[in-house]
């Protein structure tokens, strides 16, 4: 009777840890690993930081690969697999390769761009314990960064990077032992693709025994994130990752998730949101621009705060041309799906629903991961804004690299989405800015346009990554001079542009103000202040002598109290 009364026990545990198994949060519980332990060796991580610099990719950048792990909420990821083996190829981590083919193949998802790693896991949230990826040199090899997974429940979950990096041959750097050892997840953390990285300040508190200087230095050394912007965390969100209110579009948009007037987080996210836009610029140098996303209540109104799940539809994925969207019910899902398209023009936007992930803290973006193309050519362009210019061409200037040079760029421009775009030759003087000019339009004019690098070796890329169907636009309104701005101040075309020794920055104001004249390179780096001090009212010009400079493509800029303007000037 007592061995019977065992092997009841027994049988009632497994029941409940199976039953857990399919109900894990992304904050605590652990999902029973089912399948054989692979024979397969995995590569040894290297625990010391890459010897050239890094840098850490962004997600609109080119991907090969989105990552998955087959186990809970597979009605989801089956959409996943549908949704993105169009884009790129999609890695499967899972216990039994078949099993997930019989179920997409019952659903009529194709078997195709598709890899199966039989490997041990804990859990579906690979956003949290996978991959990050990033290059050597801007553009040069292809590495993978992996932390140590904030859920020491977890352990199969923190080896599945090392599996990656097998699959795919490349090597994979680990913070994950001293004096190195940084605690950190996923889902609390997004990159501009130049240096920036954000968070919450989990990854402090996760990391009580490092000073703050110590974090941002593991994060510099091994993923070159030299500058790391950190935030409060949320009083609502109980996981603390900012992929569920927050995401960047681009190098300088913020799309932010907006709550009623004093409803859940809301309150804490503006005072991030101020936070950030008070006391960081993006890589350009100028503001970043932000986009609301107003976040869904539960289908019975409640929210967060109230007991409700946590419903976002920032918790998004880049999938090259694609962006898969977490919906809910219509009534809020139409105008979030709207809001994605209008700011990603050209980019399919498919929306799939997750009211079966988000009681776990989950959608779209904390069950998937990615690795990035190991060909890249990387392209950097700072959208031009509306304008009242109608005399002078607009200069397009854009940074592109790729490790065998840029053998040529191009730019192409409309006035009307329904004709062919016409075509540009766009210039260099260093080999990595690019420039050509749009011709001046007539007042009323939208101008629609995109840029087109060509590698030496002949990798062909454009920006926006889903060009020609997707472009930047601006407005041309009125005809009251070059650059002028609501302030009443006014930058007239810097002339000689190109330019190389004495160059001529005309400067008009109708009133007297404070004002600091730099010239800054295409990262918003500060190369020379040319004037900083008191502006009467009047007509002024300043000077620049550029002879000496390194020759590229930088920006003029007049900063007033009033906020920032800058020309483009190219230096031969």
């Amino acid at each position: 009777m007592k061995i019977n009364l065992l092997l009841l026990f027994a049988f009632c545990l497994g029941a409940i840890q199976l039953s857990v198994s399919q109900e894990v949060t992304r904050t605590t519980g652990s999902e029973k690993w089912e399948g054989e332990f692979p024979s397969v060796q995995s590569l040894a991580p290297i625990y010391t930081p890459p010897v050239s610099s890094v840098r850490t990719g962004a997600e609109w950048e080119e991907i090969q690969a989105l990552t998955i792990t087959w186990t809970s909420y597979q009605s989801v990821l089956k959409e996943i697999v549908r949704n993105a083996q169009t884009e790129c190829k999609v890695i499967i981590v899972c216990a039994d390769s078949n099993t997930v083919k019989t179920y997409l193949t019952n659903n009529t998802v194709p078997l195709v761009n598709l890899g199966f790693l039989q490997v041990p896991y804990n859990s579906v949230w690979i956003r949290d314990y996978g991959q990050n990826w990033g290059y050597t040199n801007d553009v040069d090899s292809l590495i993978l960064m992996d932390w140590k997974y904030n859920r020491p429940t977890r352990p199969l979950d923190d080896a599945v990077p090392n599996y990656i990096a097998t699959y795919f041959n490349i090597p994979v750097y680990a913070m994950t032992q001293s004096p190195h050892l940084l605690v950190h997840t996923g889902g609390n953390f997004m990159s501009d693709g130049f240096g920036t990285g954000f968070s919450s300040n989990l990854v402090v508190q996760e990391n009580s025994s490092l000073t703050l200087s110590q974090i941002d230095q593991i994060m510099d050394d091994f993923m070159g994130i030299s500058r790391y912007i950190k935030m409060t965390v949320l009083p609502y969100d109980g996981i603390h990752h900012i992929d569920m209110h927050m995401k960047l579009l681009d190098e300088e948009t913020l799309l932010v998730g907006q709550y009623p007037s004093n409803i859940a987080d809301g309150p804490q996210i503006e005072a991030n949101l101020q936070y950030v836009l008070s006391n960081f610029n993006s890589v350009f140098g100028t503001p970043y621009k932000v986009i609301r996303m107003p976040m869904p209540p539960e289908q019975n109104g409640t929210w967060p705060h109230q007991g409700g799940d946590y419903l976002t539809y920032t918790n998004a994925v880049f999938v090259n041309k694609t962006v898969l969207v977490p919906t809910y019910y219509q009534q809020y899902d139409t105008t979030a799906l709207r809001i994605w398209r209008e700011s990603l023009p050209g980019y399919r936007i498919v929306g799939i629903n997750c009211n079966t992930t988000i009681p776990a803290s989950g959608a779209l973006h904390c069950i998937t991961h990615s690795v990035g193309t190991s060909n890249p050519l990387l392209i950097s362009h700072q959208p031009l804004p509306n304008t009242f210019n109608t005399t002078v061409p607009y200069l397009v200037s854009a940074k592109m690299l790729h490790r065998s040079g840029i053998a040529g760029a191009r730019l192409y421009w409309r006035t009307d989405t329904l004709q062919p775009y016409s075509m540009v030759t766009m210039n260099t003087v260093n080999g990595t800015d690019w420039t050509g000019s749009i011709p001046a339009q007539q007042a009323g004019t939208r101008v629609f346009y995109y840029v087109e690098g060509t590698s030496v070796s002949g990798k062909m890329q454009v920006r926006p990554l889903s060009a020609p169907a997707g472009y930047w636009k601006f407005d041309v309104l009125g005809t009251t001079g070059a650059e002028e701005y609501s302030f009443n101040f006014s930058m007239h075309p810097v002339y000689p542009n190109p330019s190389r020794g004495i160059t001529c920055i005309p400067l008009s104001s109708g009133r007297d103000l404070l004002i600091r004249v730099t010239l800054e390179d295409m990262l918003g780096k500060t190369v020379e202040v040319i004037y900083e001090g008191d502006f009467k009212a009047g007509d002024r010009n300043f000077f620049i002598n550029t002879t000496g400079i390194p020759t590229g493509v930088y920006s003029v800029c007049v900063h007033t109290p009033d906020g920032k303007t800058a020309q483009r000037l190219l230096i031969k």
